[in-house]
């Protein structure tokens, strides 16, 4: 039975790229896939974009690029990412000038398109799925607008023999979908074998969050060389089993619980998990080792796709001002929290700022947990954090300049201020009919 390997490169944007490399060199891939898209990366490229037309794509691109490219292309392994973010076509080019600094002499990038809507968005009754309001209603507020497309675009673009395809938003399963479809010719209307793949592409997206990424927990979960962690291959079979593994001898783990973990990650309802591909239905997926960091998967099945698209709109939300600043020795909570006394007077008492929301943390003491589950707890040191999310950059500036005048004017002792600022974007989602996306590929070549 016909067999292909898929590697996963990355699991956000700014993940590690040395074990991308190991699958590149060593995982005998067919496809190596960077997942690098999160819910707010578009909105954030599209206001890189706004400021340079040729930008707005994965920062981390380049780097990759040149670090696996020539290895892919001697190999035969196509790559696949999102890292078009907001700008594939851009995205595209860079990749064809990295082919060409690195000698390679015939390339061929693939770029999906379709799923900024954001032009076509307002031309429809649509409402916010978190407020229930009117999308209109915050139309001076909206950068962004991209649906999630499938993997449709993605396949075509691989009939199209493109040995790179670079996509802005899609689904981050439907990455490791698309070559499952081409490659054993599912028809896409097989929705059994549409939630088979979307279950392989689940467990992937993630990369080292399923081979001991995110789940060591020293006595209780122990995993074996962190520091080397591998990122997983999956041995996908035609019938739409198949077996999650690394490359041998890397770090990390790859067992029932990891997978386990992978599975039950951010899917709401197991028996319907939502994708423009499949409604697909993990429900009755079955687990098993068969060898050392070898687990086979099974059981996935699915049910007729939805009839509407989920877009993520990236909107501007104000700003946060944030300081910090250290307080160390005998007293150190007792001055720490004075800090935060006296900060929370300045800042909703004496300067009228509207603050939409404030935190004031001592970390390492109540930072995660919350005042109440530190009172009886001593520090040596602390680090007092104030953060405040306020309607303008000017104000924004004040808290941050605040919680570095405590050098002068507050505690004794007090060390190592750190101030900024920052544009908060935020994600909001709406659904909208399939008609509102259209899709379309086209190929830039070396």
């Amino acid at each position: 039975m016909k067999v292909i390997r898929i590697g996963a490169g990355a699991g956000y944007s700014g993940d590690r790229i040395p074990p991308a490399v190991e699958l590149a060199n060593h995982g005998n891939l067919d496809y190596l896939v960077f997942e690098c898209l999160a819910e707010r990366t578009v909105a954030l490229a599209q206001l890189e974009k706004s400021k340079n037309p040729d930008a707005g794509f994965d920062p981390l691109l380049r780097d990759r690029m040149n670090a696996v490219l020539l290895t892919c292309i001697t190999n035969g392994i196509k790559i696949i990412t999102n890292m078009g973010a907001a700008n594939p076509i851009a995205a595209a080019k860079e990749v064809v000038s990295v082919a060409r600094e690195l000698g390679i002499s015939k390339l061929t990038v693939a770029v999906v398109h379709g799923d900024d809507v954001l032009s076509e968005l307002f031309s429809h009754d649509l409402i916010l799925m978190e407020t229930g309001v009117p999308v209109i209603s915050i139309k001076d507020s909206i950068i962004s607008a991209n649906a999630y497309l499938g993997a449709e675009p993605i396949v075509q673009a691989l009939q199209m023999n493109a040995d790179v395809v670079i996509t802005g938003r899609v689904s981050d399963p439907a990455l490791f979908l698309a070559p499952l479809i081409y490659e054993f010719g599912w028809p896409m209307s097989d929705w059994k074998m549409m939630g088979k793949g979307i279950l392989v592409g689940h467990l992937l997206e993630c990369a080292g969050q399923i081979t001991g990424g995110y789940f060591a927990d020293p006595g209780y979960r122990n995993v074996p060389n962190l520091a080397r962690l591998g990122f997983p291959i999956a041995e996908v079979s035609e019938d739409g089993s198949a077996i999650i593994t690394k490359v041998e001898g890397s770090g990390g783990c790859v067992t029932v619980a990891t997978c386990i973990s992978q599975l039950l990650y951010e899917i709401g309802d197991p028996s319907a998990y939502l994708q423009p591909d499949v409604v697909a239905d993990f429900s009755k997926v079955q687990l098993s080792e068969v060898g050392s960091n070898r687990i086979q998967i099974e059981g996935a099945t699915g049910h007729p796709r939805p009839d509407m698209i989920k877009v993520t709109l990236g909107v501007k939300d104000g700003f946060i001002g944030e300081g910090q600043i250290s307080y160390a020795g005998l007293g150190a909570k007792a001055r720490g929290q004075l800090a935060i006394d006296v900060l929370q007077e300045r800042l909703e008492n004496q300067f009228g700022i509207d603050l939409l929301d404030v935190r004031y943390d001592l970390i390492g003491l109540n930072s995660i947990h919350g005042r109440l589950m530190s009172e009886d707890l001593d520090a040596y040191e602390v680090r007092a954090r104030v953060a405040a999310k306020v309607k303008t950059k000017k104000e924004a500036e004040l808290v941050a300049n605040e919680v570095e005048a405590m050098y002068l004017n507050g505690p004794a002792g007090g060390g190592g201020a750190v101030k900024s600022v920052r544009e908060v974007v935020a994600a909001l989602s709406v659904l909208v009919p399939r008609s509102l996306v259209n899709t379309s590929v086209t190929l830039v070549e070396l």
